[in-house]
């Protein structure tokens, strides 16, 4: 038989681990949201220095050359920004989910 106190227990751990979860989930959102920043501050301030490089060129064989120089950067940074951005979401929800990972296995009501 299940007992009161069981019960109001489980609320309690429940609620706890519901804190727990977002307060883990503001922390990680707010990780990413300043990933996400930073990315695209560098993203900027890169094409900035790009097209100053550009204007400055006086052949076409230099300008191909930025150009290739460029997409290069471009293509590295994005591969490792993405990849930097998807571990935080695996972060996120590994820390989102932790608090409930004993939850379940505590309450176990009596077998007939």
């Amino acid at each position: 038989m299940v007992k009161v106190e069981d019960i109001q227990n489980y609320g309690k751990e429940h609620l706890e681990s519901v804190a727990a979860s977002a307060s883990n989930l503001q922390s990680g959102v707010q990780a990413i949201a300043t990933a996400y920043g930073d990315y695209a501050k560098k993203s900027f301030e890169d094409t900035k220095s790009y097209v100053e490089k550009l204007s400055g060129v006086k052949s076409l064989d230099k300008a191909i050359e930025a150009q290739t120089e460029f997409a290069r950067s471009s293509y590295e940074t994005f591969v490792a920004e993405s990849q930097k951005i998807a571990g935080l979401y695996t972060d996120l929800a590994k820390q989102t989910f932790k608090p409930y990972e004993g939850l379940v296995s505590k309450f176990n009501p009596a077998s007939h």
